[in-house]
Parts: structure tokens; sequence; C-alpha cells
């Protein structure tokens, strides 16, 4: 691992990481890997080229790849190449790759998509999920991928072009008023993803002035954020629809307290998932809150464990 200048985390922070994680060696390494730079992981998109086609091409770059997945032989590792030269080189431009966090591939893996389902991407720029998405399904059924940022909607639909994406219509609306239009439709949805806005602590690697933005009130205001965002969309699940909720931070504030907030208020229920990388259960306790003890089967990755960024997941259905 190669080693850059980094931000100090602040006192509050590194005392969270020592209750979050298993004793000393454990937060040691844990901050020693957060020194280092992260890998650079593609993701083949099946909708223009196949995997083994693509690989042959960016071998005859003279790149080095690898596939740490059998099951899942278009997450790619890239190795061996100048700064900036995966997001400039023809086949980025063509949408045969998609320049993603492996731990970011994970959210729509545990969703589990298949072809003809109906699917909303509350929270969906920069398009990295939903262009996952779209190829899981295969360009069939539908996908609404929604954002609220004017700027972001232009990378979205950017992004969506050159994936080749034809199965999504792409909308900008808050949550409520999203929510509230397609209600009238009677629309409902088999699956949704809600990749909330947070904090950011999983992703100190990539940008490590988290550090320095970092504070418990910024992770409180979050968590009250999540909470109206998971609220508002929750009635457009269908009858056994599925829902994963996921933030790239390891503050409880805005993973387990959220996922509770959902178990309490709406009825939903956690179900277990299946991920091709080392994990660790959802916590049951923190700081005098008791979660569910069906929080064991929310997913919490740290980078450490993986050389890959930070992430919390948790995948919950509407009985």
């Amino acid at each position: 691992m190669s080693v850059r200048r980094n931000y100090e985390p602040k006192e509050k922070f590194v005392e969270r990481m020592r209750e979050l994680l298993s004793g000393n060696e454990d937060v040691e390494r844990y901050f020693e890997v957060a020194k280092s730079v992260p890998l650079k992981s593609i993701r083949v998109n099946t909708l223009k080229i196949g995997v083994d086609e693509l690989k042959s091409k960016l071998l005859g770059k003279g790149w080095e790849v690898r596939q740490p997945f059998s099951e899942y032989p278009e997450i790619i590792i890239v190795d061996g190449i100048e700064p900036g030269e995966i997001g400039k080189a023809r086949e980025h431009l063509l949408g045969y790759y998609y320049v993603q966090e492996i731990t970011s591939m994970m959210p729509v893996i545990a969703l589990g998509l298949r072809k003809d389902e109906r699917f909303l991407d509350l929270c969906a720029s920069p398009g990295s999920k939903t262009t996952q998405a779209a190829m899981l399904m295969e360009n069939t059924g539908s996908i609404i991928a929604n954002d609220v940022s004017l700027g972001r909607i232009s990378i979205l639909s950017a992004n969506l072009q050159r994936c080749g994406v034809m199965n999504s219509v792409v909308t900008r609306h808050p949550g409520s008023e999203l929510v509230l239009k397609l209600s009238k439709l009677g629309m409902g949805f088999d699956k949704i993803l809600v990749d909330a806005p947070c904090s950011g602590e999983g992703n100190i690697r990539c940008s490590p002035r988290t550090y320095l933005e970092w504070s418990e009130k910024l992770l409180k205001s979050m968590g009250r954020k999540q909470k109206k965002i998971v609220s508002e969309v929750v009635g457009l699940l269908a009858e056994n629809g599925e829902m994963v909720y996921s933030t790239c931070t390891h503050a409880p504030e805005e993973n387990e307290e959220v996922v509770q907030y959902l178990i309490d208020e709406f009825g939903l229920e956690i179900v277990p998932v299946k991920l091709p990388l080392k994990v660790r259960p959802g916590l049951l306790y923190w700081r005098g809150k008791k979660f569910s003890k069906e929080m064991k089967n929310a997913v919490r990755i740290y980078h450490h464990d993986n050389d890959m960024e930070g992430f919390f997941l948790c995948k919950l259905k509407k009985s």
C-alpha cells in the first residue's frame, strides 16, 4: 500500500472507533490503512460489452487486471496505471466500464434485482448504482432515478446515456414531493435503494478532509435527515417489496438508529444478505440504545478488513 499525506482524526472520532472496533490491534490497523491509497476498481458494463472482451482490451493496453470474486466477474481491480488514466481511457468514454469503488457495488448486489422489476433509486446521482441496476435487469423493467440537485441530475443523465441505459426515467424531486406524485399515479416498487447522504466516515482514504469536517453534531443532524428521507419513501414499497438502506459511514446514529426507526415506525423486517466481502454484523447496542436482535443481519464494512472503502447496508422487507 502506498502512503500519502493525511489529516489527523479528532480525539472524539478516535474514541468512537475504539468503541466500534474490537481491541487496540483492530483500531491501530484501521488508522494505519486509513493513510493508504485506495485500490482502483471498475465494473464492466455488460449492457455494452462482455467481461472477457473488455478484459482482453485492457490487458492489451498493458493494464494489470484481476477479478477478485468468481461469482461477480464484472468486478475488476486495476493496477499498474498512471493517475487519471482509468477515467481517460477510450473504453471508459464509450461506457464499457464504470469506475466504481467495490463496496459501492454491494447495495445493488444485496437487492438482488431481476429482469422486469420496478426499481426506485432515490438518491441516484452520479449513477453508479443506477447503471449497475440496469445492467442486472438487462435493460428490462423500469427504473426511476431521482436526485434533488440540477447539477447532479446532469451528471446522472450523462452517465446513463454513456452506459446505454434504456429502462430509466430521471426525476428531480425532494423525497416527499416524488412520493406524492408517484402515489397519485398508483405506483409501487419491487425494490428501492436509499443510498443516503451521510457524514462520509467510510471515505476517509479517498477524502481525508472528512476528518476536518467531522463532528458528533454532524452525525446527529444527518441521522435526522436520513430518517425523514426513509419515512417518505416507505409508502412506495409494493407488498413484499424490498429496500436497501445504505451509507458510507460508520456512525450508528446514521445506520442502526435509522434502521431501528424503520422497524419501529413501519414494521419493516430485516433480511439477511450474502456478500463477497468480509463483513461485520450490525450493532445490537450503542451508548445506551438497544437495537433489534435482527440488527445482526445488517452489514458493516471496514476498510482494513478488505482494503476497500467503509460502508454500511441493511436490507429490509415490507411483509
